[in-house]
């Protein structure tokens, strides 16, 4: 009697253990499913300019998390749900780098997208190049184990140059036996470390970093964006929409709520974002009729070794025809042209 209840124990502590294991164990993929649709009043705030038009500008986000083996399971019979390696998703840096980079993505996107629409509004802006900053350090750089990501390039040998391409032409000029001076902020705090240069992919002479402008706006009519824990750079043109809504009091919804996606560049154009399909789902869940989805013209380079290629469009609106019906998805390549979408359709 007493053995048979050990192995009614025994039994039930393997389910238990398979269980949690099942509901926690850590996989090296990662899900990627539907997020929210956001009232993007709630990031925007403009003191003496509010937004009391009828309607709501929405910006779409997608939901990641790793895998675990029933999400896993979970995600072949979802049909929303996307499976990634971890290398897709994180490129092979660590979690909290990870964030620091999309942090950055996201904070780069609320700064291009209150140039945009303080531009377009007619409206005072100033913008003040910080420097470069640093997304990715490669391991065959020289400076691999000195930059970080998240550091912000000044100086190269003591010159600041008005942008990355700027930096760029330097040190391509140089030689490959050639040492350089980085100066760069690492927390807050101003550095500066030697070391020799690599010879880049394309042929040219350079340190082994991937970069981008790292600018800071200031304006006259007071503005603040906060994206909370959204990071990336798709939500630019819903914030310049939103910025430019407020900042002109234009009647651009009419009573709608309109969600989409796309990045802002800084001569307006709209770039193309991953998780298109899953963005048109959240924002028909929200009530969205209207989705703007960026357009890019594919090259025919990019026909020739990508066959069956979609644009950011083409997917949308293939996935609003099957799950968001009585949406509609508009193809936009820069802000004016979503500007004069809004003002022309009612």
């Amino acid at each position: 009697m007493k053995k048979r209840r050990w192995g009614w124990w025994l039994g039930g502590a393997i389910v238990i253990v398979g269980l949690l294991v099942m509901r926690f164990l850590p996989l090296n993929q990662y899900i990627e499913t539907p997020g929210t649709a956001d009232n993007l009043r709630d990031f925007v705030t403009m003191p003496t300019r509010p937004d009391k038009r009828k309607g709501d500008f929405m910006i779409t986000s997608v939901y990641q998390q790793q895998a675990t083996p029933i999400s896993w399971l979970w995600a072949h019979v979802d049909p929303h749900a996307t499976i990634y390696n971890e290398q897709e998703v994180t490129g092979g840096e660590n979690q909290s780098t990870y964030n620091k980079v999309q942090g950055f993505y996201m904070q780069s996107a609320i700064n291009q997208a209150i140039a945009t629409a303080y531009k377009a509004a007619d409206e005072q802006y100033t913008r003040q190049y910080l420097g470069i900053y640093v997304l990715d350090v490669s391991k065959t750089s020289h400076f691999y184990h000195k930059i970080q990501v998240g550091d912000t390039v000044t100086k190269i040998d003591g010159v600041h140059y008005d942008s990355s391409v700027g930096y760029q032409k330097a040190l391509a000029k140089r030689k490959l036996s050639d040492k350089v001076a980085i100066t760069y902020t690492h927390n807050g705090k101003e550095r500066t470390t030697k070391a020799g240069l690599i010879r880049l992919p394309d042929g040219r002479s350079g340190i082994g970093i991937t970069l981008t402008d790292d600018v800071k706006v200031s304006t006259k009519i007071p503005v603040e964006v906060n994206a909370g824990q959204i990071g990336g750079p798709s939500g630019g043109l819903m914030f310049s929409l939103q910025i430019y809504q407020q900042l002109t009091n234009q009647n651009l919804r009419h009573g709608q709520k309109i969600a989409g996606t796309g990045t802002i560049n800084a001569d307006g154009s709209v770039g193309e974002i991953g998780g298109i399909d899953k963005k048109v789902v959240a924002a028909h869940k929200a009530g969205a009729k209207i989705f703007f989805a960026p357009y890019l013209k594919p090259s025919k380079e990019v026909l020739k070794y990508e066959e069956g290629h979609k644009t950011n469009y083409q997917w949308a609106k293939e996935t609003a025809k099957k799950y968001a019906p009585g949406m509609k998805v508009v193809p936009v390549s820069s802000f004016d042209q979503a500007v004069k979408y809004l003002q022309t359709h009612k």
